[in-house]
């Protein structure tokens, strides 16, 4: 089919029809199996599993007089955000992320493992809202956001846990279909660039970085707490630290960055640098505005994957090159209702995982 000039594409479906025509495109979406039907399945198998589970959740819920809906759980996916003195042979002069550093010694936090490499960022997202592994799906489901989601009568996800969500993103709705997904999810609102009713306010860039930066996301999520005092869940995506990475800040020799012989470019991973680090200062900022919030708020922030900028053998350094950073920060009204730090098993974990960590 390649020789044939098909080059299937599932990112977002238009553009894949654009690439390849129509007929192709919906060709390249027919045999698509979604999951392999496991052995034994059926309707009174899965009863008795569900009603398994039900008497464990009601053992374990016994006791428990909060309601994960009354309080506020934003799921932070920061574009692209992986500390570069991790990648072998990669070395900076100063440490872009001091804040973030600090904060992960004080919570639960550590490495999250991405399925992706310099992409992939929805998938990492729809582990994320939904709790399940990309790995228990067929290979031809490369996309569940734009493959699955929208064909479903229901999608499990967090979302259902609340009486309220919205999802926030200073780009467009289109990329990834998220803004045919959000509504089958259950989002009650998504704010987006050119969306008249939920629009993005406070909007900022950096230097030459043609992308709004964490700065106005973390803005658009304040704004939203103060208009919604009651209890939510907020989907936050960030876009500032998105590729390309050329020319777009002024003193990133602060960062002069030692690479390895291997095609990397320096001045790329300076730049890089000195874009988390502007996260990193915005990280800081929103976390002291929640702190002043007397309503118990928990912020999961994690990187969806790394750059594609790193030139390293996937052979070689391929776990490396999967490590992103994570943090789940409770603030002092979340603390009083009795929010504590995991200290065991969550040095590494996957996306999947966050729902059940932040429960």
């Amino acid at each position: 089919m390649r020789g044939w000039g098909d080059i299937p594409h599932f990112i977002h479906q238009s553009a894949g029809t654009l690439r390849n025509g129509p007929l192709v495109q919906f060709l390249n979406n027919i045999d698509i199996t979604i999951m392999n039907k496991p052995a034994d399945y059926s309707a009174s198998e899965m009863k008795q599993i569900s009603k398994r589970y039900t008497t464990v959740a009601n053992q374990i819920n016994r006791h428990r007089t909060n309601e994960l809906k009354n309080q506020t759980i934003i799921f932070n996916l920061s574009e692209s955000f992986a500390n570069p003195n991790r990648v072998p042979g990669v070395k900076l002069k100063n440490n872009p992320i001091p804040n973030i550093e600090k904060i992960k010694k004080r919570t639960t936090s550590g490495i999250m493992l991405s399925s992706g490499y310099g992409g992939g960022t929805a998938n990492i997202e729809y582990m994320a809202l939904t709790g399940f592994a990309m790995c228990n799906f067929a290979q031809t489901l490369s996309t569940p956001y734009t493959q699955l989601v929208p064909y479903l009568r229901h999608n499990p996800s967090i979302i259902q846990s609340f009486n309220y969500a919205i999802a926030i993103h200073p780009y467009s709705s289109k990329f990834y279909d998220r803004g045919i997904d959000y509504p089958k999810f259950g989002f009650n609102k998504f704010f987006y660039l050119g969306n008249k009713k939920a629009p993005i306010i406070h909007q900022k860039k950096i230097g030459a970085n043609s992308y709004l930066s964490d700065e106005t996301a973390y803005d658009n999520t304040l704004n939203q707490l103060s208009r919604h005092p009651q209890g939510q869940f907020i989907n936050l995506i960030t876009m500032q630290n998105h590729l390309p990475y050329n020319h777009l800040y002024h003193h990133i020799s602060h960062y002069k960055a030692t690479v390895p012989a291997n095609g990397t470019i320096a001045a790329q991973v300076e730049n890089y640098a000195m874009g988390i680090h502007y996260t990193d200062q915005a990280v800081a900022k929103f976390i002291k505005e929640i702190d002043n919030i007397d309503r118990p708020i928990t912020l999961v922030f994690y990187g969806d994957h790394l750059p594609g900028i790193y030139r390293n053998s996937m052979k070689k350094d391929g776990l490396k090159l999967h490590e992103t950073d994570y943090f789940i920060y409770s603030n002092p009204a979340a603390q009083r209702l009795g929010a504590k730090n995991l200290t065991k098993h969550n040095h590494y974990v996957g996306p999947n995982d966050f729902i059940a960590m932040t429960a």
